[in-house]
């Protein structure tokens, strides 16, 4: 591969184009275009641009501002921190519809369990009096 085709790349990828287009353009090998452009950091976020809204909306949990993304999903928090804090201070208004009651196969009682469809006892200690205490 000679300098102009180097040159040729990069101005591609500055146009964001993606590796196959530029190689089906320049008629070389597509992994000899992969290398290049890692090895000279030419990396794909840089030069695809992101398109804004005009629309600016405050983190729900810190107040940071967040600038919308279009064609996107509207975001609500800053970051993944942010948001499990949040959720974990707001957890009335889960939406939790995986709730089970069940009648404990041990003592009788009736539990209510979220998640798990296939529990039997209501705790630790019927599950141990059940299974492996043998009665008289």
């Amino acid at each position: 591969m000679d300098s102009s085709q180097k040159a040729k790349i990069i101005l591609f990828r500055e146009q964001g184009k993606g590796y196959r287009t530029i190689s089906k353009i320049l008629d070389i090998p597509l992994s000899t275009v992969k290398s290049f452009c890692r090895r000279s950091r030419l990396k794909k976020e840089k030069y695809l641009s992101v398109m804004y809204t005009a629309e600016i909306t405050h983190c729900e949990n810190c107040g940071r501002e967040i600038r919308q993304i279009a064609k996107r999903r509207r975001k609500r928090f800053c970051c993944d921190k942010c948001r499990n804090l949040w959720w974990n201070s707001h957890l009335d208004l889960v939406n939790r519809k995986a709730n089970y009651t069940f009648r404990c196969q041990h003592c009788g009682k009736e539990f209510h369990v979220y998640g798990d469809r296939r529990r039997k006892y209501c705790c630790r200690e019927c599950y141990i009096q059940h299974r492996f205490v043998k009665s008289a």
